[in-house]
């Protein structure tokens, strides 16, 4: 075993072919760690040295994992559970527990932390379940570098001090009061430690390429941090709620944190000139948002003219007049738009209120532009009927969006949903697993009206329906070509196996 050491090593744990079934071999994208890369930033900036591990990436057993992260003599080992998107931290509990738990077998005396978003969401559940020593209860970035400068500092560290830290003691639990949000990113946590990452392994999604399906290299990236919605089915504030507080923010009020379009366009530069990256993803919960910052963005990249092909959220009352054209020259080619669902009722009893009508307009808008969209639907949100339901695939096929993901309602931990369902004693997935829209165990949630069953077994036939479209084959055809209709025959043909709603 080497001598090497390291003050702190990030793993990013995998678990693709249990979330995803026989699609996480091909089909799905494989992800730089985004938020394991952030930290690296900050702990480096602090004069510590760090490794990050992806075991996603690099497609590691938790022992091998455990094996690679024991071999570099760390002070502290941090599994950071998060995903393609904010509610993938639950269903990524799967491999990060496996991997605790292979490094505690091997050496008990390794101290070993969790954070993320489902671990910010339930910490004191996260340190019951799991072999870790610590947790943090927060975003985790003062706690971490607080943690790993008292681990080198003696034997016996004063845990008390470092913020947001929760820890076993006496038989008990203490969890430690928030750290403040990190507010200045520029100085704190300006880039991605794109160094430390295998970035000739990640890949887009199969969407994000077509026409060409030239799927490597890619990265992902943030430009802003949190969303000031509250959507009753998203999770994305729960490691920010706690240093919110700190900071005097209401509870009502959720924080967005921006880098400079300037600091966001260098980071693009390096992923350019030094990986040779085309296709990027901007991971930010709501880019599209602030029209300042927007363009700001697209100003710079027009400038340097490269050819890109990004992608980027949302929403349909956020595209504004002035936005598209811009977007669009500076290799936008696809916006993701969370339109969940057709009727208005069940829109305003998930927070997400807009007006239907407007659906068409903004997609009509961007598709004039040049820009494909992703259309993203929520079946068995808590007032949807098989009727509303049916209401919403039949809008789906009638925006004939470019591609559309269908998604089941999900309590996940962090959101207004979950504590409603524990509140109301609906049942939800025994293991983290079920949380994943794609796994054999998958168990979204009743509606006031239907099942579970009917739910996930509707969802199941709207994938389906809609990818056998006439009308949306002959629409991917004429703009991406024969091969991208094989390409989408090809993934229909994966048939999902579901334990709790079989065909």
């Amino acid at each position: 075993m080497t001598t090497e050491s390291v003050d702190l090593v990030l793993v990013n744990p995998g678990s693709r072919t249990r979330i995803y079934q026989a699609l996480g071999a091909t089909l799905t994208a494989v992800e730089n760690p985004v938020w394991a890369g952030l930290i690296a930033t900050f702990a480096r900036r602090r004069g510590f040295s760090v490794q990050i591990i992806d075991a996603e990436a690099d497609e590691l057993s938790p022992e091998d994992t455990a094996e690679r992260a024991l071999s570099l003599n760390p002070r502290l080992i941090a599994v950071v559970v998060y995903g393609h998107q904010p509610s993938a931290s639950t269903q990524n509990m799967t491999g990060a527990s496996a991997i605790v738990t292979a490094l505690k077998q091997r050496n008990s005396s390794a101290r070993v932390l969790m954070l993320g978003g489902h671990v910010a969401a339930l910490p004191s559940r996260t340190l019951a379940d799991e072999s870790c020593d610590f947790v943090t209860r927060d975003e985790g970035l003062y706690g971490v570098t607080t943690l790993v400068e008292a681990l080198g500092a003696g034997s016996d560290p004063d845990l008390s001090k470092i913020p947001g830290l929760v820890y076993r003691q006496n038989g008990g639990v203490v969890a430690n009061p928030p750290a403040p949000l990190v507010t200045d990113l520029e100085h704190d946590m300006p880039g991605i430690a794109w160094d430390l990452m295998p970035m000739g392994r990640y890949r887009a999604h199969n969407w994000h390429c077509f026409g060409d399906l030239q799927r490597q290299p890619y990265a992902a990236l943030y430009t802003t941090l949190g969303c000031p919605y509250h959507c009753s089915f998203c999770c994305i504030q729960a490691p920010f709620k706690g240093g919110e507080g700190v900071l005097g923010l209401k509870q009502e009020v959720n924080s967005y944190r921006f880098w400079s379009p300037t600091r966001v366009v260098e980071e693009i530069d390096l992923l350019v000139t030094k990986y040779g990256v085309r296709n990027i993803k901007f991971a930010d919960e709501m880019f599209v948002l602030n029209q300042r910052h927007v363009l700001g963005i697209c100003d710079l990249l027009i400038e340097r003219g490269y050819d890109l092909n990004i992608w980027a959220y949302a929403r349909v009352d956020t595209v504004k007049d002035g936005m598209l054209d811009k977007l669009k020259s500076a290799g936008f080619s696809w916006l993701a738009l969370g339109i969940e669902a057709a009727d208005e009722g069940v829109l305003t009893d998930a927070n997400k209120r807009y007006d239907v009508g407007a659906v068409y307009d903004t997609v009509r808008k961007i598709k004039a532009a040049g820009i494909n969209i992703i259309g993203n639907y929520i079946f068995g949100l808590p007032e949807d009927t098989a009727e509303t339901m049916r209401r919403t695939l039949e809008l789906a096929l009638d925006l004939n969006c470019e591609f559309a993901n269908f998604y089941s309602a999900m309590a996940y931990p962090g959101s207004p949903l979950y504590e409603q369902a524990v509140r109301l004693g609906w049942r939800l997935p025994d293991k983290w697993s079920g949380y994943s829209q794609h796994a054999i165990d998958t168990l979204p949630l009743p509606t006031n009206h239907l099942p579970a069953a009917d739910v996930l077994r509707f969802r199941d036939r709207s994938f389906n329906a809609y990818y056998s479209h006439e009308p949306y084959l002959n629409m991917v055809r004429e703009k991406f070509g024969a091969k991208t209709v094989e390409h989408i025959r090809s993934m229909t043909a994966h048939q999902l196996t579901r334990l709790h709603a079989p065909a």
